[in-house]
C-alpha cells in the first residue's frame, strides 16, 4: 500500500516543480514498517516511478535510475532508524523542526546523488563535476525548502493518526 500511494501521489505532482509527497511517505513506511520494508518499499516505489515516467523512463540513463533507487531506499532507512522519534501521539515545536530537518537532509542527499550521477558517470574532472553541481543547486534548493514544509506539517499529522490508530487497538484488547 506505500508503495503504491508512493507512486500515485508522485504522478499526481509530476507537473508541479519541486513539490513531491513520494519522499515523505517512503519516510513514512520506514518509520510504520522499520528499516527493512522502509528500504524495500523505497527502492521498489523509486523504481516503478522511474521506469515509467511519462516524462522519460529512468532506463534511458542508468547511473540516474541507480541514484534514484538507492536514495529513495536511503530515505526508507532513514525512516526505520528515525521510527522511535517519531512514531508518537504527540509532537513539540522541537519534534516538528526536526522533522523538517530531516526533510531536507533526505532530500539534499537525493539531489545531490542524481544531480552528481551524471558528470561522474560521464568521466568529467572534478571543476567539471562541482560546476555542474552548482548550476542546478536552485533547482535543488527548492526541492529542499518544500520538504522541509512537508515533512513538518506531514510526518507529526500521519504519525499523530497512526500512533493513535495502534494505542487504540492494544486498548480494545
Amino acid at each position: 500500500m506505500f508503495s503504491a500511494l508512493a507512486i500515485g501521489l508522485g504522478y499526481a505532482l509530476l507537473m508541479v516543480p519541486n513539490v513531491e509527497l513520494m519522499t515523505l511517505i517512503i519516510f513514512i513506511a520506514g518509520l510504520t514498517l522499520g528499516l527493512r520494508w522502509g528500504v524495500i518499499i523505497g527502492g521498489t516505489s523509486e523504481a516503478i516511478y522511474s521506469i515509467l515516467n511519462p516524462f522519460g523512463s529512468g532506463l534511458m540513463f542508468p547511473p540516474l535510475l541507480i541514484a534514484q533507487v538507492v536514495s529513495m531506499m536511503f530515505v526508507g532507512f532513514a525512516g526505520g532508524l528515525l521510527r522511535s522519534v517519531f512514531y508518537r501521539t504527540s509532537f513539540s515545536s522541537i519534534q516538528i523542526g526536526f522533522a523538517g530537518v530531516v526533510g531536507f537532509v533526505v532530500t539534499f542527499i537525493f539531489d545531490s546523488l542524481t544531480t552528481l550521477s551524471y558528470p561522474v558517470s560521464a568521466g568529467f574532472d572534478a571543476p567539471q563535476t562541482w560546476g555542474i553541481y552548482l548550476s542546478g543547486l536552485w533547482f535543488t534548493v527548492l526541492h529542499q525548502v518544500s520538504n522541509i514544509v512537508v515533512f513538518s506539517v506531514g510526518v507529526p499529522t500521519v504519525m499523530k493518526h497512526l500512533a493513535n490508530e495502534k494505542k487504540d487497538i492494544k486498548s480494545k484488547k
